[in-house]
């Protein structure tokens, strides 16, 4: 019981540390957790990088530029691994492509909290539980011109995270959540002394319905994300590519906010929080800071990336991820490898923070696997 509190309150220590009381949380922030090894050496970005097997967690409609018909990818990131051995995020994904024109993908994402032994008193054996959530999905990728393509996707997304007992029922709380995204891709352009290509995305991620743990209790947003971001490739010589990437992500939930006005955060304007509609929270959430635009910029992260290829064969990558201190202070570089022969793909990161807030990845050595098969396309 004491490692579920523990990482329920590493997952809200963003609220804990945050100024104002006004941090946005969510429900599933396992959802925001970089799933390969790829994307996290960059700063976790990925909406505007080159398209890979990867795409479905940060850009769907990157798929329509892949390289290769078929791509297949594993991906396992270990989670407070100082403190525990078997909690950890474990990701599968797939990709196909139809023709040159569109593709479609699914994905697998399954966070375990390992095994927690509950006691009702310090002689009880005790009863073995395995809190665990889940998301599977998939989505399809259309070109709508050489340059541009775009992506729609669904989700379905189940938290069992209650503990039963002998009088509560421990149901896994549901959901179900939508993509639409869109990337573009430019064909390359000669400079004076090296050749280019610039890239740019966005995705709008987790837009579904709240999700309620209990029947009648309180209910919780998804994290409903804004990417957008953008890239450009140096392509020095046939042997020698540097891509450089920035990205900005906003969190489309409403800010906790004093609705009745007597200065404080009340369970009454908790209520009020709770009849917002996600929908309309959506909306709401370019507006809605108290302290005005100055605020909602602090509700924006961004990322700096850049990665080095070397034959399409090794990848040197580098990134750094801000989040302003008023509104959860992860703050975090990282580095990252990755290595390629023939069909396989391996790539490695690690990460460390820059902040007061440690991250639950703090000096964690994370791994994907990708496998490329299949007629390859020109993409030009």
């Amino acid at each position: 019981m004491k490692k579920l509190i523990l990482v329920l309150t590493l997952f809200a220590i963003t609220q804990i540390w945050a100024q104002q009381e006004r941090a946005i949380t969510t429900a599933l922030p396992f959802l925001n957790i970089s799933s390969d090894a790829r994307a996290a050496g960059l700063g976790d970005m990925g909406v505007a990088t080159s398209a890979d097997v990867y795409s479905q967690q940060w850009n769907p409609a990157k798929y329509a530029f892949t390289d290769q018909k078929v791509g297949i990818a594993v991906g396992y990131t270990p989670f407070l691994e100082s403190i525990v051995n078997d909690i950890g995020l474990l990701s599968a994904n797939f990709y196909n492509k139809i023709n040159d024109q569109s593709a479609f993908a699914f994905g697998l994402r399954f966070f375990s909290l390992g095994d927690i032994v509950l006691r009702q008193s310090i002689d009880d054996l005790g009863t073995t539980v395995s809190p665990s959530e889940f998301s599977i999905d998939g989505s399809y990728a259309l070109k709508l011109s050489p340059t541009f393509s775009m992506s729609v996707g669904g989700r379905f997304i189940s938290s069992n995270l209650r503990l039963q007992t002998g009088t509560q029922d421990s149901q896994a709380a549901t959901g179900f959540a939508v993509d639409v995204s869109g990337f573009y891709r430019s064909r390359e352009i000669a400079y004076n002394s090296f050749d280019g290509r610039w890239r740019a995305g966005f995705n709008v991620s987790n837009l579904g319905g709240k999700i309620q743990y209990d029947e009648g209790g309180q209910e919780n947003f998804l994290p409903t994300n804004l990417r957008f971001g953008a890239g450009f490739d140096f392509i020095l010589d046939q042997d020698n590519i540097l891509a450089l990437h920035t990205e900005f992500n906003k969190l489309l939930v409403p800010t906790p906010r004093d609705f009745t006005g007597d200065g404080l955060i009340t369970s009454e304007d908790n209520d009020i929080y709770q009849d917002i509609g996600f929908l309309s929270g959506a909306f709401e959430s370019f507006g809605d800071a108290p302290d005005g635009f100055s605020e909602e910029l602090q509700e924006v992260t961004w990322a700096l990336g850049a990665e080095y290829k070397y034959q399409e064969a090794f990848m040197l990558r580098a990134g750094y991820f801000n989040e302003s201190p008023e509104k959860g202070a992860r703050q975090f570089a990282t580095l990252g490898a990755g290595f390629r022969f023939k069909a396989i793909q391996v790539d490695l990161s690690y990460l460390f923070s820059t902040s007061q807030v440690r991250s639950p990845l703090e000096n964690t050595l994370r791994f994907s696997l990708a496998f490329n098969l299949g007629q390859e396309y020109l993409n030009d």
